[in-house]
């Protein structure tokens, strides 16, 4: 083949993949083992009709409590096909598990809302010894919460079911670091090796809504995303 038509074709081809690239979804560059573990079997959600995302977390994690702000600003950005969870770590750690005892009583009491940063930023930049029952309920009691309901919740049947449960899921997911985020049951997405912390956790969160999107395009077509409707019944 003369030197011209090789070099032609050769043109040919590469506009013909650079064309292919520019339209195939920004979730199709995704890669297993480097920007997602995939889980097998897949883990039931607590959401089946909507794309649920899970946050491991703990309140005595730093990186955790730099995440928060980010995480918190992320998910009121999400289509209503999106439901996000979080789920509290302990690692056999006391003080851990007394804050996921922590996270589940506030809960419980309706006082997780007005409380959740203010926790963040009472352990991490006021550097509070917030890690025993009693110190932890004066607190809520100080920030305006229910002190009482609180300390009744904290000792409850159903937060101590609820922090065993979690650790569980945990290990089901195999979780080794928080924050970490997995997607459906499915995908657990992998932080980016990147120095700067707060990139990380902005890269992280980019590939999460990759990920989400992954998800949606496997999902079956009952899961309709946000904003579309569902075909107008046919009349009898």
């Amino acid at each position: 083949m003369p030197t011209r038509i090789r070099s032609m074709t050769l043109a040919v081809s590469c506009l013909a993949a650079a064309l292919l690239c520019a339209g195939a979804p920004a979730w199709a560059q995704l890669a297993e083992g480097r920007d997602y573990r995939l889980l097998t079997p897949a883990r039931p959600t607590s959401s089946p009709k909507k794309i649920e995302v899970v946050e491991f977390f703990s309140y005595a994690c730093p990186h955790c409590a730099r995440f928060d702000p980010l995480v918190s600003a992320w998910v009121a950005k999400q289509p209503k096909d999106v439901v996000f969870k979080r789920v509290p770590v302990s690692y056999g750690r006391d003080a851990w598990m007394n804050l996921a005892r922590t996270y589940y009583a506030l809960e419980a009491t309706g006082d997780l809302g007005k409380l959740d940063g203010a926790l963040f930023r009472a352990i991490h930049d006021e550097h509070r010894n917030l890690f025993e029952e009693q110190s932890i309920a004066d607190w809520v009691g100080k920030q305006g919460g229910d002190a009482r309901g609180f300390a009744n919740a904290y000792v409850s049947f159903g937060v101590n079911n609820q922090t065993v449960q979690a650790d569980q899921m945990a290990q089901d997911f195999a979780i080794d670091g928080v924050p970490t985020l997995a997607v459906n049951g499915r995908y657990v997405v992998i932080t980016p090796a990147q120095e700067d912390e707060q990139q990380r956790l902005r890269e992280l969160l980019a590939l999460t809504d990759k990920v989400i999107a992954m998800a949606r395009a496997a999902a079956p077509r009952t899961t309709a995303h946000a904003g579309a409707k569902a075909p107008a019944a046919k009349k009898r």
